[in-house]
């Protein structure tokens, strides 16, 4: 039976344009993807036809989900064209994405991948800290691949880099199906900003 949630109804997907080591990040990313659609959500991502980010668009748009694209040329030169079916959209540079994502989604889903994860996570997290913004942060910790940016975060709080956690929305799943129950039966504290 299909779950659905008044509250989010666009998740931004940020993941590697790699594969990864394991089989698992692809698995996840594809069940992932397929959650997304079949639980009636939308879903921007980086508008790339490849690695996990190729996967996971792809299983949402199979599977129901409108899905929107954000791209510059310089990236959409380098990578695979998306399929016909994606709505893309090019602005001009990587900051620019990162903003139309942001506006565009009421929470995030952070898969496995590389700086350029890291880069948008962080972006988020900064938000948060400084009170930008209450959207959720959904992690999929597949093979435990977040496991080592817990730590970190802990550490910066054991040494007093962070006050606190508290100023922070961040949830932690062990597989795509947690990952969807999560999101569908997230009750924000507050109106998503």
């Amino acid at each position: 039976m299909k779950k659905t949630n008044k509250k989010i109804k666009t998740v931004a997907v940020y993941c590697g344009h790699q594969f990864g080591l394991y089989p698992e990040f692809e698995r996840d990313a594809n069940l992932t993807g397929e959650l997304i659609g079949k639980n009636g959500l939308n879903m921007v991502f980086g508008g790339g036809d490849v690695g996990l980010m190729g996967t996971v668009a792809s299983a949402a748009l199979d599977n129901g989900a409108h899905v929107i694209g954000i791209s510059t040329k310089h990236v959409m030169a380098l990578q695979e064209p998306v399929h016909k079916e994606i709505d893309v959209k090019i602005v001009q540079g990587v900051n620019e994405r990162k903003q139309k994502m942001f506006e565009l989604s009421d929470a995030f889903i952070i898969l496995p991948g590389g700086i350029g994860t890291l880069n948008e996570v962080t972006d988020i997290l900064t938000m948060q800290q400084i009170g930008e913004t209450k959207k959720p942060i959904f992690f999929l910790n597949t093979n435990r691949f977040w496991a080592s940016f817990h730590n970190l975060i802990i550490d910066m709080l054991n040494n007093k880099f962070i006050d606190s956690l508290d100023e922070y929305n961040v949830h932690i799943a062990c597989d795509p199906y947690e990952l969807i129950d999560w999101i569908l039966e997230y009750e924000p504290a507050e109106q998503f900003q």
